[in-house]
């Protein structure tokens, strides 16, 4: 899961993004409002928290652009004012959620993974494909041949193929969704992690492969 993080305390910024990079999330950190409008508009983000005091447009400003355009990426805005009328502005341009500074980042978390809920049992903690499963809490693959640990990135991006069984993912796609626009890294690491999650399907007996489709993309698909 992606996400963006507006916030111009840099030390706060850098914490928050310790913090979820830490859960498995991918995160793009900007500092501004017209950044984060910036990048809201081209990036490809599951979800935003957006501080509400920021130099050259404020949280509210960008929150407000953002619904204008009929996005309904689900938001959650920090702030260090605790008056009641700020939260009832920042809920009524559209914002998921408030956190009044300082908060705790197991209730950051809980908001997080509460605003972003896709609406079936199974997607709240187990993600299941084929003989696998996917614990969302933990971060581990489980089959019928044992568990294995997922790295952040081999996490996001089984977790991507799992929410779209059979549907083909572009290397781009991943690499937009999983690195982001600021990545230094290039369009190779998308197949070395692929090798990597093949490895790890392997290791735990899985039923099912990650199918190359030769210039269109990757699926999941059960084996024949």
């Amino acid at each position: 899961m992606r996400i963006l993080l507006a916030e111009d305390e840099r030390s706060m910024s850098r914490a928050l993004t310790a913090i979820l990079t830490k859960n498995n999330y991918s995160v793009d950190a900007v500092y501004d409002g017209e950044e984060a409008l910036r990048y809201l508009k081209t990036g490809d983000y599951d979800a935003a928290i957006l501080d509400i005091m920021m130099p050259k447009l404020d949280g509210i400003e960008v929150l407000k652009e953002i619904r204008k355009s009929g996005s309904l990426i689900p938001i959650i805005m920090l702030t260090a004012k605790s008056q009641v009328e700020d939260k009832i502005e920042g809920l009524d341009s559209g914002a998921n959620d408030y956190l009044t500074k300082p908060f705790d980042s197991k209730e950051l978390l809980a908001r997080i993974r509460a605003m972003t809920r896709v609406s079936t049992v199974q997607a709240d903690s187990i993600l299941k494909y084929g003989n696998i499963e996917l614990d969302r809490t933990s971060g581990e693959l489980k089959g019928p041949g044992g568990t294995t640990k997922l790295s952040g990135k081999e996490y996001q991006m089984l977790e991507l193929m799992l929410q779209n069984p059979k549907m083909l993912i572009s290397a781009e796609r991943f690499f937009d969704k999983l690195w982001g626009l600021d990545s230094d890294a290039d369009i190779s690491v998308v197949w070395a992690f692929l090798s990597y999650l093949r490895k790890k399907l392997e290791s735990v007996g899985a039923n099912v492969k990650i199918k190359a489709s030769r210039g269109q993309g990757y699926s999941l698909e059960l084996k024949e």
